[in-house]
């Protein structure tokens, strides 16, 4: 390509044909490469950046540091995939068509890959899919690691083909990469880092018995999140050694909370707040930490308007892309969360605003029964054993509390563990009032619905043993939906 000292030479019409290719390829040039890396059932507080004094995440550390820590970041979902389906859309789970446990995305849901694609990025996505296959094609390439229940897995992190995404991306284009791990879901493995932490370096929270058997078995999960963290180091030094990594914003996520009864599928806190740090030294300078409300329905248009992509209408969440460089300003009033089938089923949502949470439990007559993985895991057996033996604190007995209450309300500011519900004291009954209010304004807002049939649970939730409705056909929304249902 000729440089601007020979341009005399050229002739008036192929200096407005370099003009316009050059103007061009100086847009690609400028544009931000954007990294999503999603963990799975990694708790929000589990990282050094949020406080833990134990867990070693130097690197997640680091980006916390040179980047923005969001405080108050909370998910649509605290259920694998229909929390992955909503990221991906920037649409609430019952708005994806994908809101229980393992149903596909369909193929007529926008992604926002895809309109990166149509905007001129490469797009490609490793690791833990659970999508489905109708979406595959909004990326250029997708290397799956697969893990089938009762098989071992060929990738136990995930995180084997990050690196050659980052490898066998164009070199003259901007990327986008989906990075998905399966760290730290279970089962999980003794020995996979260097120095395995062990039962003194566990805090277990007080809604758990801090039993030798629990501690050995948070220690497993430690290792897992340190593990991941490696990871990431691999892929932020390989970004540096192409030399992009000052162009690129990282996203970190987890999917939902970590993988025991009170956190994982619940909708306090422990199951849908989650760890939210952007890096991106091109354009967050200072670093800082935002306590501002997000959702994670807000990253795919935040990825768009970063990478100067018209943010489509589909998209139910708005762009928090100001955060970056103005972390103290407010963004939302409050953020909604859903519970719906996953493995057990249940409904329910949630309202967590600055100082309170507010639960419905449409399905209060079923017991919190917490995921598969969990029940079928000998940490819950001994729950249940210490539960039957009247050996828990009224806390930890919660998974099995049957009725639930319909209504739960909590003062995040004097009780962070949610263990005080307020719904039935007249002193907060404004406070329940307007958060009823809130919930049915979103319900509206989104044509929010109770399903008319429930559907089968896929385990035992005594014996964890399962059971043979595990293949479920996916029923259409006619079949499945009401118009509406009553709240």
């Amino acid at each position: 390509m000729p440089t601007w000292t020979q341009l005399p030479t050229i002739g008036i019409a192929l200096f407005g044909l370099f003009f316009i290719t050059g103007t061009a390829q100086a847009d690609d040039a400028s544009r931000p490469n954007l990294v999503l890396i999603v963990a799975d059932d990694v708790g929000w507080d589990d990282l050094g950046a949020y406080g833990h004094p134990t867990i070693r995440t130097p690197v997640l550390d680091k980006l916390a540091a040179e980047g923005v820590r969001f405080d108050n970041a909370y998910l649509t979902a605290s259920s694998c995939s229909p929390s992955r389906a909503s990221l991906l859309t920037g649409r609430y789970p019952h708005n994806t068509d994908a809101e229980q446990l393992h149903w596909p995305l369909p193929a007529e849901q926008v992604t926002f890959s895809e309109k990166l694609r149509e905007a001129g990025y490469w797009a490609g996505a490793a690791g833990k899919w659970h999508l489905g296959e109708e979406v595959k094609d909004r990326f250029d390439v997708v290397h799956e690691s697969v893990w089938n229940v009762g098989e071992e897995p060929e990738d136990p992190p995930g995180t084997a083909n990050w690196q050659t995404l980052l490898n066998e991306r164009p070199k003259d284009k901007p990327f986008f990469l989906w990075l998905a791990s399966w760290d730290a879901h279970r089962p999980f493995e003794p020995n996979v880092i260097e120095q395995p932490y062990t039962k003194e370096d566990v805090r277990i929270p007080s809604y758990y018995p801090a039993t030798e058997h629990y501690k050995e078995d948070f220690a497993l999960y430690y290792d897992e999140i340190t593990r991941l963290d490696t990871a990431i180091g691999d892929v932020v030094a390989t970004l540096k050694r192409q030399g992009v990594l000052d162009n690129t914003l990282i996203v970190f996520v987890s999917d939902n909370g970590r993988p025991y009864a009170r956190d994982k599928c619940t909708l306090y806190d422990g199951g849908v707040k989650t760890p939210l740090i952007a890096h991106w030294p091109a354009r967050i300078q200072p670093a800082g930490t935002s306590r501002a409300i997000v959702s994670s329905v807000d990253v795919s248009a935040t990825l768009l308007d970063a990478a100067g992509v018209a943010i489509p209408d589909t998209i139910q969440g708005r762009s928090f892309l100001g955060l970056l460089e103005e972390p103290a300003d407010h963004f939302r009033d409050y953020a909604v969360s859903e519970r719906n089938w996953h493995d057990f089923e249940d409904h329910g949502r949630t309202v967590r605003t600055e100082r309170f949470r507010y639960v419905r439990n449409t399905y209060n007559d079923l017991p919190a029964t917490p995921s598969g993985d969990t029940v079928y895991h000998s940490t819950w057996i001994e729950l249940q054993e210490l539960h039957k033996r009247g050996a828990l604190t009224e806390q930890q007995s919660r998974p099995f509390r049957t009725p639930r209450p319909a209504e739960e309300l909590y003062d995040l500011e004097t009780d962070p563990n949610e263990f005080n519900n307020l719904a039935a004291d007249p002193g907060y009954a404004d406070v329940l009032a307007e958060h009823r209010r809130l919930l049915a304004d979103w319900t509206e807002a989104t044509d929010d619905f109770v399903p008319t049939v429930r559907t089968p649970d896929e385990f035992n939730r005594e014996t964890g043993e399962r059971l043979p409705t595990r293949i479920r056909p996916r029923p259409s929304k006619k079949d499945m939906y009401g118009k509406h249902g009553a709240y």
